[in-house]
């Protein structure tokens, strides 16, 4: 017999929708609830995927009980809420970033470890089918020693439909640093089996807000390579590829757009094995660790890690100087955990 793991969403926004259609894609997952302060859209998803409906997400879990909640509010309501689930006993899925900042990080991952009780956070790119063929080619040692990583994300951040609490910095954390930034330090950080250690980063900012627009990002990994990442949210062509170059070839992968190699002086499609959607494989990553305890790639810690990464980008580019990413160490213990 299957076990069936109980579950409810904290806030009702866009992604939620996509992360209840990957609840009911899975033979161990009860959908049982959702929350959101706005009663009408909590009401809609409510009915359209046969949930009960909440206004205070409190509530919900007191009464309902579930056995893990997937949390994606706004960011700067990522640690109470993440923090008083645990107390609960509730094992978590956290829209990344994992929360504000690394002071909050901490709090999470002690509450979580006090209670005994999984924290993940969706970084999804490790999730996608391109990812998935290339670390498979870099972990075959074909394309010789990695040297360089080239990474870019470009697109229009400010478009009118955000909603506004993104370009609020003390809401969001930031702009696209936080946001997009996060997606290409999770993907660097995976693919080449490394940490990001040192960060010198510069950006640009809009006069009407206060959450930057662009940056540019020069990093080191813990095994000594370079890095570059490009974001931009200005209007222009998005992007959003990454270049792995080594002693012996080059991987380009373009999310949606497949995967190439190059070592004879053009670049070659390859095959990319077909795999799980990637919300349904997260989930099923989560309660493969809630149910059998297995290690998990998305963890509190692995989380604490990226925003560490955002953290010393701003404070870099607040003092002009390289940062090195706090508590490094501490985090490379946690996750041998």
């Amino acid at each position: 017999m299957t076990t069936t793991y109980s579950i409810a969403v904290i806030g009702a926004g866009q992604i939620a929708h996509t992360h209840l259609r990957a609840l009911q894609s899975s033979e161990r997952a009860r959908p049982v609830a959702i929350a959101d302060v706005l009663e009408e859209r909590a009401q809609q998803l409510g009915s359209e995927y046969g949930l009960t409906a909440y206004t205070d997400y409190k509530q919900m879990v007191l009464e309902q009980k579930p056995d893990l909640v997937i949390i994606t509010l706004p960011h700067f309501l990522h640690k109470e809420a993440a923090v008083w689930c645990a107390e609960q006993g509730c094992h978590m899925l956290l829209e990344k970033p994992m929360a504000l900042n690394v002071a909050e990080c901490m709090e999470i991952n002690a509450a979580a470890e006090r209670n005994q009780v999984v924290v993940a956070v969706g970084h999804m790119q490790q999730f996608f089918a391109e990812h998935i063929a290339a670390k498979s080619i870099i972990a075959s040692g074909q394309l010789g020693e990695l040297v360089m990583v080239n990474d870019k994300r470009w697109g229009n951040y400010f478009q009118a439909s955000r909603p506004a609490w993104f370009l609020e910095k003390a809401k969001s954390g930031g702009g696209v640093v936080i946001n997009l930034g996060s997606h290409s330090i999770d993907r660097i950080q995976w693919l080449t089996d490394s940490w990001i250690a040192a960060v010198r980063a510069s950006m640009t900012y809009r006069s009407s807000t206060d959450v930057e627009g662009s940056a540019a990002l020069f990093m080191e990994t813990t095994s000594g390579v370079p890095v570059t990442v490009s974001l931009s949210g200005y209007k222009g062509v998005p992007a959003n590829e990454t270049e792995l170059l080594f002693t012996g070839g080059a991987l380009r992968i373009g999310i949606r757009r497949g995967l190439s190699i190059g070592t004879d002086g053009t670049y070659m499609p390859v095959t990319v094995p077909p795999s799980a959607d990637a919300f349904v494989a997260q989930l099923e990553s989560v309660l493969d660790t809630v149910q059998y305890g297995k290690p998990l790639s998305i963890s509190g810690a692995y989380g604490q890690s990226v925003v560490a990464v955002v953290e010393a980008a701003y404070r870099s580019h607040e003092t002009g100087t390289e940062q090195q990413v706090s508590q490094i160490q501490e985090l490379l213990r946690a996750n041998r955990k």
